[in-house]
């Protein structure tokens, strides 16, 4: 039995070094998006400062591992193997938890999953204990520390709430002072406001990054027999007043002397500053309970006490966790942060949120995020009412953007925000969390960087009329997924606690292996979706400012749209005929991606157009009708897949040996058509294009006769309505399908 509890070490080792890999993937977020969107300096630049702040917040961690050990339960209540199924069920739910949310894409909180899991399986194994004894629920107090536990929660509430409302002011005020136009502000003002921010990022890294970790908690005399932690709360205005003197003085003379962009130094040093915070105190969602688990196995170990008799009271107490384990942390986690590339999908998700201008919108509108929308401007429009024209006319000036000519696909390249954004985000959520730290209150440092983020959007007018109800339906997402993430990391830890309980070892090999299949799935899942958005079939957006620029880059996209219409068609077609519904689902997904592909290229005119030389004007109606006409091609395809997946999935009587007949000469034909069709467009051979027009047309005709022998069918031999109503749709969309064809073919004869 004993070896029971080596082999869970041994396992919950495993699971901490992947935890590191799942959570970093996820928490790069919170100190990597500041630069990356305001592209303040090189992308290799950003991550060589966040891997040093990283390295270092790893090597000095050790300041909240207690979290795992006394935080949220009280650890003399339990047994050495009550303890050891609590970890073990907390490790294996944060590592599923986290990892799904990094494959959507969505940034959750570890500090929130690890504290609800603990949360869940103590209270799983309390209740367990207590029904065991005969005990009463109300007993369950004296297993969890339920002060903590609340503190924590109203934590979170009040964290989403503050960190939106004060960046949106922070963000108003500071683009009030500076305007999109701050390189031409005098000296003073950029050295007062690098003064402000660099003191913020200072005493941030202070009190957070150094003042959480143990070496922070030593006695030296150098300042007056205090702590190190204890003299930075103690002096704290004289520290930041300070401070603030030294770092105006020096950024002045960076500016005016030395020419440097204060902005970029503020964001170098915010960026390392909530890395290295990061690590420091966050390293404790990940391997924090694996190390408490070894620590209470070395001294049950020794003890010669039965695990089921053993009580873990010594985890109350501070036990320091070993440099190495901490050096070996800080290595998996800068690795994590070079190469992963969900890390970078993750940080996308709120880069796009808070973008300047157009973007591809990931979230559909909602009820909620419309009216929110509304009543906004109505109460905005109320308050614009009450102010006087002059005041409004000087803040108007302040918020205009510089104007750039730019087309759309540039501009996906260019800065989601500036450099003051970038900052104030940096700012605000450094001495927010450096607040907290102060007050001892627990929050988490995703929620915090995340709604900065956003209100700094907001009170910047990047959320306009074109975007604001994406934006605001894409925040609730985000919102709901991290209450989401607590109300499943308390459950799913309480079942997999009562499940390892019940199933002992056989559970817990199960468990894992569930684990290991799970996470390779969505890595799977997740490389698949990388390959389609990377796709060589995929539709692109014209770019060219030419008539016959235009006429090449359509003829590409028309290619390859007809490419992916034949397979669609064929598959639809055989899956019909063959009743094979996985055939039939796989091509009806396959046009869900092409109408949305189709749906950019619609949004793209806007742009498109602007980009058009005087001279080429009339190719924006040739490209505006070719886009509606790959519409209706793509409509009729879908069309055809939907009704016919709907048809054999309901279990219909499926089609007769001569409709079948009929359905298979059709395709094989449109297949004929299709790739000679491709082939013209992609030589460019427009000559060719009467001859496939006339070939279109023989085939329509004999579309049409097939139509005449259903009809002939129907009144003699035909007996199932279902089957008569899908074959005549078929039919039907195909000829409309044959019609658009003919039509894009006509346009390139006009040119």
């Amino acid at each position: 039995m004993d070896n029971i509890y080596l082999l869970m070490i041994i396992a919950l080792a495993i699971l901490a070094i992947v935890d590191l890999v799942v959570g970093v993937s996820n928490d790069a977020v919170n100190f990597l998006n500041s630069a990356v969107g305001s592209k303040a300096i090189s992308m290799r630049s950003i991550m060589i400062v966040a891997s040093i702040g990283i390295a270092l917040g790893a090597i000095f961690s050790n300041g909240m591992m207690e979290v795992a050990r006394k935080g949220i339960f009280n650890p003399e209540m339990f047994m050495f193997s009550d303890i050891m199924i609590i970890f073990m069920a907390v490790m294996i739910t944060d590592i599923l938890l986290l990892d799904f949310f990094n494959s959507i894409g969505m940034p959750t909180s570890t500090t929130v999953s690890i504290v609800f899991e603990l949360l869940g399986a103590a209270l799983a194994i309390a209740l367990i204990k207590i029904i065991g004894d005969g005990g009463t629920f109300l007993e369950v107090t004296n297993y969890i520390n339920t002060s903590k536990a609340t503190l924590i929660i109203f934590g979170i509430l009040l964290s989403v709430i503050i960190s939106f409302s004060v960046g949106a002011i922070v963000q108003y005020i500071s683009r009030l002072l500076l305007s999109f136009n701050y390189h031409k502000k005098a000296n003073w003002v950029g050295a007062l406001f690098g003064g402000i921010a660099l003191t913020s990022m200072i005493y941030f890294i202070l009190l957070k990054g150094i003042g959480g970790t143990n070496f922070a908690k030593e006695n030296f005399d150098v300042i007056e027999g205090k702590t190190i932690k204890d003299f930075l709360e103690f002096y704290a205005v004289q520290i930041i007043a300070i401070n603030l003197v030294f770092w105006s003085v020096l950024s002045y003379i960076l500016i005016t002397f030395i020419k440097v962009n204060i902005f970029k130094v503020i964001i170098i040093v915010g960026t390392f500053a909530l890395a290295l915070a990061f690590a420091g105190n966050d390293l404790v969602n990940f391997i924090g309970v694996p190390i408490a688990a070894w620590q209470s196995y070395q001294v049950w170990v020794v003890s010669g006490v039965p695990a089921t008799e053993f009580t873990m009271g010594f985890l109350g107490e501070k036990v320091a966790t070993p440099n190495l384990l901490l050096f070996i942390s800080g290595i998996v986690m800068v690795l994590t942060l070079w190469f992963s590339k969900k890390a970078k999908y993750v940080a996308q998700t709120e880069i796009n949120l808070s973008r300047e201008g157009a973007s591809k919108e990931r979230f559909e509108p909602t009820t909620l995020s419309r009216a929110l929308v509304r009543n906004t401007k109505l109460f905005s429009n109320y308050f614009l009412a009450l102010t006087p024209k002059s005041i409004q006319n000087k803040i108007n000036i302040q918020f205009e953007k510089p104007k750039i000519q730019l087309d759309y696909s540039k501009s996906m390249d260019f800065p989601a925000f500036d450099l003051v954004r970038a900052s104030v985000n940096l700012i605000v959520a450094g001495i927010l969390i450096s607040i907290a730290t102060s007050y001892k209150l627990p929050l988490s440092t995703t929620y915090v960087t995340f709604m900065v983020a956003m209100g700094s959007s907001l009170a910047d007018r990047a959320w306009g009329s074109e975007s604001a109800v994406y934006r605001v339906a894409g925040v609730i997402n985000v919102i709901g997924a991290w209450f989401f993430t607590a109300i499943i990391a308390f459950v799913a830890a309480a079942m997999v606690a009562c499940l390892i309980h019940l199933g002992g070892s056989i559970m817990i090999g199960l468990l894992l292996f569930l684990s290991i299949v799970l996470i390779i799935r969505n890595s799977l899942n997740y490389l698949k979706k990388t390959k389609e958005i990377k796709a060589e079939d995929s539709l692109n957006n014209a770019e060219s400012d030419s008539i016959q620029g235009v006429v090449s880059e359509t003829a590409g996209n028309i290619s390859k749209l007809l490419k992916r219409v034949n397979k669609i068609q064929e598959s639809t077609i055989t899956g019909l005929i063959n009743e094979d519904l996985s055939k039939l689902k796989k091509a009806k997904n396959a046009v869900g991606k092409l109408e949305s592909e189709i749906e950019d290229l619609k949004n793209n005119i806007f742009y498109f157009i602007k980009n058009l030389h005087e001279s080429s004007v009339s190719a924006s109606s040739f490209y505006i009708d070719v886009v509606k006409i790959l519409q209706d091609i793509a409509q009729s395809v879908g069309f055809v897949s939907v009704i016919s997946y709907k048809h054999i999935h309901n279990n219909h009587r499926g089609l007769t040996v001569n409709q079948a007949k009929e359905l298979k000469e059709i395709e094989l034909k449109l297949n004929g058509m299709f790739l000679k069709t491709c082939a013209v467009f992609d030589s460019n051979t427009f000559n060719k294009i009467p001859y496939l027009v006339a070939e279109l047309e023989n085939l329509l005709t004999e579309v049409t006769i097939y139509t005449q022998k259903q009809v002939e069918r129907t009144r003699t031999t035909e007996s199932s309505p279902k089957n008569t109503t899908l074959y005549f749709s078929i039919l039907l969309e195909i000829e409309d399908l044959l019609k658009a064809k003919i039509n894009l073919l006509e346009l390139f004869t006009k040119i």
